[in-house]
């Protein structure tokens, strides 16, 4: 199935009965789209899905290398599907992403420093055992279960003009950015710390980056996809970087106007916009794209 708006469309009737219409909000000016209301905790539970429900899952089950927020989505649409699941992640993993996956029956896997190396031992483990390897973005039902968000943000919001969405390995903006065609204009943004999309561009093809920062568990992989970068070329008008204290602020400020709590990954896209490293014209719509995290104590 090709990555444009007729797959999209298609792999959005598919996941539909398994996966929320996460709600917009305007709040000074903006548009957010609530993502990280999404089953499992962010957006990934799209592409989980679709991958789950467009290709043949073998008897072994599917096995997926994650940050947190991946495995979480594949580890609960494996959960409702009735099928198996082994998920590696590496140690910088947040605690809050670790039990969430385990609370959705997964076998479970913390090993190596970044999530590169979870991807190694994924892999691997696919070889040996014939599961269905489940990638973090660079699948087509990555890309088109994630564009199903560029889909209903659409609907919900038909006149925005500029979207803030945050960059990792790109399956979001790619499949979001698959969907508006350049209706939009689709600005990425990454930590200062993991510029994968930034070093992308800058040599013309997807290459190595630094993989460190706040946000690592969602948004280091090293490098973006392969997928992607064609439709980033093609249809992001540009990347920004942030600070990971302009992170910081953004999840405060999240937390303040709306009473949201975002991970660091998840409140990326608006720091580009608190940090006015992203001019405030015209209709913006700013994704927050996920929740796991233990920011709050509500013990206080």
């Amino acid at each position: 199935m090709q990555v444009n708006r007729q797959g999209i469309a298609q792999v959005e009737r598919l996941i539909r009965p398994h996966v929320r219409e996460t709600p917009v909000i305007e709040s000074g000016g903006v548009n957010f789209k609530l993502e990280l209301l999404q089953h499992s905790g962010s957006f990934k539970a799209r592409g989980a899905f679709a991958n789950l429900l467009t290709r043949r899952v073998p008897q072994a089950g599917v096995v997926a290398a994650s940050g947190g927020n991946h495995g979480a989505a594949v580890a609960y649409a494996a959960q409702s599907l009735g099928k198996p699941a082994r998920i590696f992640v590496p140690r910088v993993s947040s605690p809050a992403k670790i039990e969430r996956i385990r609370a959705y029956g997964a076998e479970l896997v913390v090993e190596g420093e970044r999530y590169a190396d979870a991807l190694e031992l994924a892999q691997a483990w696919a070889a040996k055992s014939g599961a269905l390897e489940v990638h973090a973005y660079d699948q087509p039902g990555a890309l088109l279960g994630q564009g199903s968000v560029g889909l209903e943000w659409q609907a919900q919001a038909p006149a925005l003009d500029t979207l803030l969405v945050a960059v990792g390995g790109g399956g979001l903006v790619g499949g979001i950015a698959a969907w508006y065609e350049g209706r939009v204009r689709i600005i990425a943004v990454e930590p200062r710390l993991s510029p994968t999309l930034t070093r992308a561009l800058e040599a013309g093809r997807p290459v190595d980056a630094e993989a460190g920062g706040l946000a690592a568990d969602s948004l280091a992989p090293r490098r973006v996809g392969e997928l992607m970068f064609p439709l980033a070329q093609k249809y992001v008008e540009r990347v920004v970087l942030v600070e990971d204290e302009e992170i910081r602020a953004a999840q405060k400020a999240l937390w303040e106007q709306l009473r949201i709590v975002a991970e660091p990954g998840g409140a990326a896209a608006y720091a580009a916009l608190l940090s006015n490293k992203v001019e405030k014209r015209g209709r913006i719509g700013v994704l927050v794209c996920g929740g796991n995290t233990t920011a709050v104590d509500f013990g206080t």
